[in-house]
Formats: structure tokens, sequence, C-alpha cells
């Protein structure tokens, strides 16, 4: 079955088991949905959340798709996003607000969360993707000591728990559309945009991302016809923790304003819906990056009602059946590569 049908199938499927969850709570069904379209698309404000909590999922999305093309898993994105957060706050407090700092913050972002993937770039090359795929497990539970121990050495505010509030900041997009006052979505959307939109160019056109494919489908083909196969692995593992770092322009130069622990977490694993529901285009992830902010969202919205936990159950069997019924899951498991062939 196509991803789109699949796709739409699992909507109807988790619209009927909505209504059914309702009737159990003994709620009309009507009034689930109502309070849910209301709390969502409904107004300006929950459009603005939905867009805010949707770009650190694109970014996310984007960073597993790019591992895949090369045949390797991230599962790295949360600890990635976690040091490139504090990384961004911690920069953020120094530098004046113009412009070219907001450069400088997404050069920081990318570097940082480039950095924090460069064990497991390092183990996609002398080992294959199955030992990376463990080691961006293992870096995971490495980013929250770490990160608890960059904020005790200096970097956290007296007596607190977060950094000192940054001076360069990214305007919220309020300011561009008023109509938007009061929601956390900023400038941040647009970017990830671009990027997703740049990503996808790239993965269609470059040399670079046709060599990751062929690499994929095929290391000891691809070593033969003259193509440096760990180089390639090592630098897509390195450009999907770039990705991921980019989470903090988001939560912290255009949310928050600096970095707290825990902030963004959940965007990596999320992330890694995002990139099986959206394949591999950027309208696709666009897509399926709103729909899981539309669900966090209405999470929310419906509390009163009914658990948020139940939408968050929606999202895992949106995952567990799109997968299933594209055979996205059992690609997946071809990719990995334990040992080189």
């Amino acid at each position: 079955m196509s991803r789109p049908y699949a796709f739409c199938f699992c909507l109807l499927v988790s619209w009927l088991a909505l209504d059914l969850f309702a009737l159990a709570y003994g709620h009309a069904p009507f009034e689930v949905v109502a309070a849910f379209a209301q709390g969502t698309w409904g107004t300006t404000y929950g459009i603005g959340q939905i867009l805010f909590k949707a770009t650190p999922l694109l970014l996310t999305g984007l960073a597993v798709r790019v591992a895949l093309r090369a045949g390797l898993f991230n599962v790295g994105a949360e600890g990635q996003l976690a040091v490139a957060s504090i990384a961004v706050g911690a920069v953020g407090v120094v530098l004046p607000q113009n412009p070219f700092s907001w450069i400088l913050l997404v050069v920081v972002a990318a570097l940082s969360g480039a950095l924090f993937a460069a064990v497991p770039a390092i183990l996609s090359r002398r080992a294959g993707g199955g030992l990376s795929l463990l080691a961006t497990i293992l870096m995971n539970r490495l980013a929250d000591p770490l990160v608890a121990l960059l904020l005790h050495a200096g970097l956290a505010e007296t007596d607190s728990s977060h950094t000192r509030p940054m001076r360069a900041t990214l305007p919220r997009l309020d300011v561009i559309i008023p109509s938007l006052h009061g929601s956390a979505v900023s400038v941040a959307l647009p970017f990830a945009i671009a990027v997703a939109f740049a990503v996808d160019a790239f993965l269609r056109r470059s040399r670079i991302a046709r060599e990751w494919m062929f690499v994929r489908e095929n290391r000891v083909a691809s070593a033969k016809v003259g193509i440096s196969v760990d180089r390639r692995l090592a630098q897509a593992m390195l450009v999907s923790g770039a990705l991921a770092g980019l989470v903090g322009l988001a939560t912290v130069a255009g949310y928050k304003g600096y970095y707290e622990q825990g902030l963004g977490a959940g965007a990596g694993f999320a992330g890694i819906g995002v990139a099986l529901l959206g394949g591999e285009s950027a309208v696709g992830l666009i897509v399926a990056a709103l729909l899981f902010g539309t669900l966090s969202q209405g999470g929310l919205a419906i509390n009163a009602l009914l658990p948020r936990e139940i939408l968050q159950l929606f999202e895992a069997g949106i995952i567990v059946f799109v997968a299933l019924l594209t055979g996205e899951s059992w690609s997946i498991i071809g990719k990995i590569r334990w040992r080189k062939s």
C-alpha cells in the first residue's frame, strides 16, 4: 500500500478510536472532536502552537531521513539536540541582538549536533551501521549527565537550573503576523522549512547523496567503483547530527530565551515517526511534522475530557501501522549493516 493511502487509512481508524474513547469516558464524540478542533486549528493561538511544536519535529525528521539515505539509523537525535541546545543557550548570552548573531547561532547549533554525532560517525566507518545505531542510543544516555554537568560547572544562572537569559534571540512570528500573538512560534519555522527544501534538493541532485544511496544498497559494489564508503557513512551521520542540533534554534533561541534541562525532550524520538510518515520529500516531512504537532496540541485541548496520553497512543499507532502497511519497517532493518560485507 502506498504511503498516502496508508496514512489516510490510519487517520480514519484513529478518528473512530477517538470516538470510542470518548464514549468510554462518558462524553459525546462530537464534544471531544469539537474541543480538539477548537484547541488546534480553530484559533490563531492554536495554529501558532502547532507550528511551534512542528518545527523541531521537522528538523529531527530530516536528521533521521539523511542518516537513512546512507543505510544508518540515527536514534541519537535526542542527545544531539540537547547538547546543541545548551551550546546555543551559552553562546547566545554573549552575542548582541542582530542578524549576524543569528547566523552564528545556526553555526553553533549545527556544529554542536555534528560533534556529538562524531562517535557514531566513527563507528559507522569502522564497524558498520549496527554498532553506530547502538552508539547513538548510548550517546543519548550520555547527553543528560553531560548537560547537567555543564550547567553545574558554571553555565547555569545563580540559584537556578537554566542558563542565563540570552541577548541574541530569534524574533517571534507575531512580529510579522500579529494574529499569532501569544503563541511560541518564531522565525525558526520558516528557517526549518527552507532547510527541509534545501536538504530535499541536496538528496535529489548532489553526487554525495547519490553515493550515500549506493552505499546503502551495496557497500562492496560501491567500494569497487571508487566510492569512499567509510567517508560517505561518516558524512551522513555528521550531517544528520547537525540537522538535529538545529532544534536548539526553535526551542532555546526562538522560545525560552535560555536553556533548561529537558527543553526539547522527545523531539528526537518523535522525529523517527516524522521520517517514517513523511518519506523522502520535503512536503511529506512537513505534513508529518504538522500532524504530530496537531496531535500534541490536541492532547492539551481535550485534556479536560480525555487523558492526553490517548493521543500519544494514536501517534505511536499511526507510526506502527504506516510502517507495516508500506513495508518501511522492513526496509529500515535491511538498511542497517552490522558489519562490513
